[in-house]
């Protein structure tokens, strides 16, 4: 699957809204009958537009009040102290996200915690003495406005219709 074609696009934007939909909601929403638009969802699936479906929970609920941005320094950015680093961040559950980053900093990390006491308990016990931390720099969310929204697609679209035309 090399190219994206309007249903294709459809299937994409629809399960972006709601991944729990049917087989045969989605194909009716998309334009398709239940068998085609099956055959697409797993071939979008198999050639990695997909990458799976999950429940979106709220942090709050959940007991994770608190919403930290850290920048984290590392002392060498070399490929093996980078690599160990790398590994043990992905192994704790508090960091959801983690991105390389340009500019000051390596490393940008979403971390939750309970509350700024568990934040600080988690920061001064874990990330701090991760493998190669030089420093940590941490700003705390005070609000979301907008977080884990789909993806756009429209520039796929207008790409789509001028290869078509």
């Amino acid at each position: 699957m090399e190219t994206l074609d309007k249903f294709d696009l459809a299937i994409l934007q629809e399960l972006q809204q709601d991944g729990r939909l049917t087989n045969a909601e989605l194909a009716s929403r998309v334009g398709l009958s239940a068998a085609p638009c099956w055959r697409r969802v797993r071939a979008l699936e198999e050639a990695g537009f997909i990458l799976g479906y999950r429940a979106e929970l709220d942090r709050r609920k959940m007991g994770l009040g608190v919403l930290a941005f850290v920048r984290v320094d590392a002392e060498r950015n070399t490929g093996d102290a980078t690599r160990q680093l790398e590994e043990a961040i992905r192994r704790l559950p508090e960091v959801i996200s983690c991105h390389y980053i340009s500019g000051n900093g390596t490393f940008e990390l979403q971390v939750v915690a309970q509350d700024l006491d568990g934040f600080s308990r988690f920061a001064l016990q874990s990330l701090i003495n991760l493998p190669n931390v030089k420093d940590l720099h941490t700003s705390f969310s005070l609000g979301e406005v907008k977080a884990a929204g789909p993806l756009p697609l429209g520039h796929l679209v207008r790409l789509q219709r001028s290869t078509a035309g």
